[in-house]
């Protein structure tokens, strides 16, 4: 059945809807979990209408094989690039027979995909041969040889990522966008042990909260932890040089080892004066050293993202605000930079960006006497998965990469 783009568009959110939500249920590992996902009989129906339709042929990749046996250390993504021009269109490819495998979007080592070519679509299976094709019956009294067979039980935890994950974790917790002035608001560090000036992984220091709100234990049963971060810095739009967020530097980690409090100290005088003694923690991590004015906020919860790369639905266009790191002026494949679209511009979790490299402006001198300034088409040089956006600013991994990329580049759609 053909669809209009928009149907198209919509078929696909829902289904990838459904496979993040099964997903998500998959990873916490029970039942109890995803009944907070439901998977609705609709969803489930897009899903199954989207991954039967499969591909265009012409979007297979020129060497795409007929079928792969999945290894330790793939990734989604990269399983994609080897069937797909385009990886992120991998959920159509997926034909799953969803009787059998409950979510295309969990795969294990050792499983095998095939590859099926029917008309002018394209679909992967997964675990057996492809539709059509049969074993003929051994002859009467032949003698059938049995060998043996791996059988695959897949367990949550085993299955292969979307994207290798330390190209992503490390980040999760470290970049920070705040409101103008939300730093200030924060817990800071007023003390050090031994007036040393620097502090690291392994030292004691002290720690204040702002007037009204001292910092004290939230609960005395668990260890409070915190993250360390120093300087909001202004993220401004390339374009506009309006201010979309600033973005704290990340030093490191701290837990709370004993809460701020109120004593009576004795004075010089003999009398006794009430004093504050600041909170005690303990540096457990540390990405660049500590000094005192650096403001702590709490360790956010730990999320279990299964990042599903998508082109968005609607018509995006952006700008690369910055480059994640100290000093750094352009980057390369496998690194963070932060874009000027966010959730206020419809971005979400997993969705793929082309990345343009500008067309120099030259002097067009082909015809004696006439030099006019003509500009080179912008050229496609890369693509980018959104993997946390803020309001108005998201930071994003560069996942292919032709040439280094700037401050000012444009993100577009994919296609």
């Amino acid at each position: 059945m053909a669809h209009s783009p928009a149907t198209g568009s919509k078929l696909l959110a829902n289904a990838l809807a459904c496979a993040v939500a099964l997903a998500l249920g998959a990873l916490a590992g029970g039942p109890a979990f995803a009944q907070n996902y439901p998977i609705t009989p609709e969803q489930r129906a897009t899903a199954q209408q989207v991954a039967q339709a499969g591909v265009p042929l012409s979007e297979l990749a020129p060497n795409a094989p007929d079928s792969y046996t999945v290894k330790r250390g793939d990734t989604l993504w990269g399983i994609s690039g080897v069937f797909l021009k385009s990886p992120w269109r991998w959920p159509e490819l997926w034909g799953m027979n969803m009787e059998e495998v409950h979510n295309p979007h969990l795969i294990y080592p050792g499983q095998q995909l095939y590859l099926e070519k029917i008309g002018d679509r394209a679909r992967l299976r997964m675990g057996t041969a492809a539709a059509g094709v049969v074993e003929a019956p051994a002859p009467a009294g032949e003698t059938i040889r049995v060998s043996p067979r791996v059988r695959y039980e897949a367990l949550a935890d085993t299955s292969i990522p979307t994207l290798a994950p330390h190209l992503i974790e490390p980040f999760l917790s470290e970049p920070l966008v705040v409101g103008e002035g939300d730093l200030d608001q924060a817990p800071r560090l007023v003390a050090t042990q031994d007036t040393r000036v620097l502090i690291t992984r392994g030292d004691r220091a002290y720690a204040r909260g702002v007037t009204g709100k001292p910092l004290k234990e939230s609960d005395p049963r668990r260890i409070d932890s915190f993250r360390v971060f120093r300087n909001a810095v202004a993220l401004r739009d390339p374009v506009t040089q309006r201010v979309l967020g600033y973005e704290a530097k990340y030093l490191g980690e701290a837990e709370l080892v004993r809460g701020e409090s109120v004593e009576p100290v004795q004075t010089s005088g003999g009398g006794t004066q009430q004093m504050v003694v600041p909170a005690t923690i303990d540096i457990t991590a540390a990405r660049e050293e500590m000094r005192v004015g650096d403001r702590l906020l709490p360790e956010p919860p730990r999320q279990l993202t299964r990042y599903v790369p998508h082109a968005p639905a609607q018509r995006l266009q952006g700008s690369i605000v910055s480059v994640y790191g100290d000093a750094v002026a352009v980057a390369g494949q496998n690194q963070v930079v932060a874009i000027n679209k966010g959730l206020a511009d419809g971005i979400e979790v997993g969705h793929v960006l082309a990345i343009l490299k500008d067309g120099a402006v030259i002097e067009d001198r082909s015809q004696d006497g006439q030099h006019a300034t003509i500009k080179i088409p912008d050229e496609r040089n890369g693509l980018l998965m959104v993997f946390r956006p803020f309001e108005h600013v998201s930071y994003a991994l560069i996942l292919e990469i032709g040439d280094t990329v700037k401050v000012g580049d444009r993100v577009v759609n994919p296609r």
